[in-house]
């Protein structure tokens, strides 16, 4: 049981790592550092200079992936986006392929690296939860599902390259990395069963409060990401970004204020509680 709870926290905290690997290679760039999955260049080792590339590199992995993005929107239209599906097929600029550049690929290739290694972490998670299956099977349950979805996770994320960095796959893609971290976190809180833990009044209505608005802030945030997005592709000046998107910017910035405030009193509540003080900061965090 104790090799459980370290496996878990191990992994929540390399998953906490990977997402923030994930925003620098959205910060600088690289998120199409390698234009085709898994693989990279069509290699497990990337090339570190374009003349280890064939000279038509473009026009051959913008064709590998318009046919996945065919497959993908086939998918798309059996759950009924039709309209999701048809842009895809017909968005010429998702094909667009960006000039090699070294430092960019082996951004991606360290993000991927890392997310395979979490991905092996979190299948010895699953394999280790089956010793709970006879006396909670909670914990069996949701360390497979907590693997099933890193497999999804990676599934979504070549679709992510494919599509060249679309907008709302990316978002689906990081609130499945988030998804992920909450899975584990109940597996680690679940597996301890802290006897020190006392009820705290309105624990659960106002833990309840901050998850829902913390997710709402996330939501709105990729509104906000999204729209500039859409501005730089405009090719508008970089100064006029945040005026493309100034509504969803001043929602997304005065909301935070909730939620900061919300959070704070369950702190507060927290460690009014008697108990463990650790548990109070790591719950309200």
């Amino acid at each position: 049981m104790k090799f459980f709870r370290k496996l878990t926290l191990l992994t929540l905290i390399a998953v906490y790592l990977l997402i923030m690997v994930g925003g620098i290679v959205r910060s600088t760039g690289s998120g199409m550092g390698c234009p085709d999955w898994p693989k990279c260049f069509g290699t497990w080792v990337p090339p570190t200079t374009v003349e280890q590339l064939p000279a038509n590199y473009k026009e051959v992995y913008a064709a590998h992936r318009e046919k996945k993005n065919i497959r993908f929107a086939n998918y798309l239209e059996k759950m009924g986006m039709d309209a999701t599906a048809e842009k895809i097929r017909n968005d010429k600029s998702i094909l667009e392929e960006a000039d090699f550049n070294a430092t960019k690929t082996w951004v991606e290739y360290i993000n991927r690296v890392i997310g395979v290694i979490i991905g092996l972490m979190i299948f010895a998670v699953a394999f280790t939860s089956i010793r709970f299956w006879k006396w909670d099977k909670k914990i069996t349950v949701i360390g497979f599902l907590t693997f099933f979805l890193v497999g999804f996770q990676g599934w979504i994320g070549s679709f992510v390259v494919s599509t060249n960095l679309t907008p709302w796959t990316v978002t689906v893609h990081m609130l499945l990395a988030l998804v992920i971290v909450g899975l584990l976190v109940f597996l680690y809180f679940e597996s301890t069963k802290d006897k020190q833990v006392r009820k705290v009044p309105y624990g659960l209505l106002l833990s309840t409060l901050c998850i829902v608005l913390l997710i709402v802030q996330i939501v709105l945030g990729t509104q906000v990401r999204e729209a500039i997005d859409v501005a730089a592709a405009s090719l508008l000046p970089r100064a006029t970004w945040i005026e493309a998107s100034w509504a969803s910017f001043v929602i997304h910035r005065t909301f935070s204020w909730l939620v900061l405030i919300v959070h704070v009193v369950l702190l507060r509540k927290l460690l009014k509680s008697e108990g463990s003080k650790i548990l109070p900061y790591s719950l309200a965090v």
